[in-house]
């Protein structure tokens, strides 16, 4: 009988060169190019709607008004009437192209983020400037709207007032 020759098995170690790790989000612009952010002095406030949280900063100087690192016009452009809305804190105060505006904002959809961007913004004015508070209260933007999704319960059926049906016999 003939011996068997055995194979030697040569394995190879695999090392994978690492990669430079690039900064988070450096190729992608902080603000827009034409759009100038003030350095001044601000007054910030928080707005909410819904689950919508609105983080704001409103400068004391004249500036652009800027949505999530894009202008407002462009971030909240499939919301009907929008421009009218934003504006109004401004318009009621008679203080239209006074202050810069920058807003964070995420949760819930995009007609809560404006409720909650324009409670922030009209918050942020009254620290600014008490003697605003009596036309923002009037117009009721100074007052959260609490209203949002009822949680569902444990044992409905997937809803939050649902019942599961019952046995008839």
């Amino acid at each position: 009988m003939a011996n068997k020759l055995k194979k030697k098995t040569v394995v190879q170690k695999v090392v994978k060169k690492a990669k430079p790790v690039a900064q988070a989000h450096a190729d992608r612009p902080r603000v827009p190019a034409n759009v100038t952010i003030p350095k001044g002095e601000y007054v910030t406030a928080v707005g909410r709607r819904k689950t919508a949280t609105a983080r704001v900063r409103v400068y004391k100087e004249a500036g652009d008004f800027i949505v999530n690192n894009k202008v407002v016009g462009e971030y909240f452009a499939n919301v009907i009437n929008a421009p009218a809305q934003y504006t109004q804190p401004f318009v009621l105060t008679d203080s239209q192209g006074k202050y810069a505006v920058i807003v964070k904002v995420d949760g819930s959809g995009i007609n809560a983020q404006l409720d909650a961007a324009i409670h922030g913004i009209s918050r942020a004015l009254i620290k600014i400037n008490p003697e605003y508070r009596l036309a923002l209260k009037k117009a009721g933007l100074l007052s959260r709207d609490d209203r949002m999704k009822e949680t569902r319960k444990i044992g409905t059926g997937g809803k939050a007032r649902r019942a599961k049906q019952s046995p008839k016999r």
